[in-house]
């Protein structure tokens, strides 16, 4: 059988339709609120850029993850950011009791306008990694971040504050950029050292938003260059919408009770 272009559409405009009612669905308490960005290839005004898909996955109160939400922006730019965040307060987002997010400055900006008393986590992760660009012997790498995983593994905030001084004091000497980089970036990191330990794994980084990211470009990769943002949307609205389903049918990922 043959498909034609009108049928195409049409099925593209209800496609659209029910998933731009998902998107905008009302939401609620989330205790927990991880954000994040990818970029993708579009077409825009006659021009290929790369545009960003900023997405929000949130811990519900029964413990499910939800994606909150998403948007097909031209930059992590602190507008775009902000109306992001904008929109889930709009949509009834509330009781956040912290944020899990990489150290962008566009995304740091709008969650301080937007949402200016929620605590902060950066990803222990991406800090981790960051460190590296500080280490400028090969040999040393390895010592450094195995020295960075011993403070976030601390069992509380003063046993890691105690390591952390320790490790600045030794860097002074052998990595003075390090060192200075480390004590104003590594503090960062410690806001889950304030929840319960059984909860701290989870909320430490954003992982499983990485983990999210990789399966969409797995599904992108096909579209390779996508002719404008509208289909970019469809395409990632629609892959988050299906995992979305499968978390609140799924198993608790989180024991707020612990």
């Amino acid at each position: 059988m043959s498909i034609s272009s009108t049928q195409v559409s049409r099925a593209a405009e209800q496609l659209d339709a029910g998933l731009a009612v998902w998107r905008e669905r009302p939401l609620d308490e989330t205790p927990y609120v991880f954000l994040d960005a990818r970029y993708e290839r579009v077409r825009e005004g006659g021009q290929l850029v790369d545009c960003a898909v900023l997405v929000a996955v949130g811990i519900t109160q029964s413990g499910h993850r939800r994606v909150l939400g998403v948007s097909v922006a031209l930059s992590e730019a602190e507008v775009h950011w902000r109306a992001f965040l904008d929109s889930l307060v709009r949509r009834g987002l509330k009781g956040v009791k912290m944020i899990i997010s990489d150290a962008h400055a566009g995304l740091n900006a709008a969650r301080r306008a937007t949402l200016p008393s929620v605590p902060w986590q950066r990803c222990q992760f991406h800090l981790q990694q960051n460190a590296q660009s500080y280490v400028t012997r090969l040999d040393q790498r390895k010592p450094v971040a195995q020295r960075i995983r011993a403070i976030f593994n601390a069992p509380d905030g003063t046993e890691a504050e105690r390591l952390l001084r320790q490790a600045i004091d030794d860097w002074r000497t052998e990595a003075p950029k390090l060192a200075q980089w480390a004590e104003e970036n590594l503090p960062e990191g410690f806001a889950t050292f304030a929840l319960p330990m059984a909860q701290r794994v989870r909320l430490r980084t954003t992982n499983g938003l990485e983990r999210i990211n990789r399966e969409i470009k797995r599904r992108t990769r096909v579209a390779s260059i996508f002719p404008n943002t509208a289909s970019c949307l469809r395409l990632v609205s629609a892959l988050l919408a299906e995992c979305d389903e499968d978390w609140m049918t799924g198993k608790i990922y989180l024991n707020l009770k612990d």
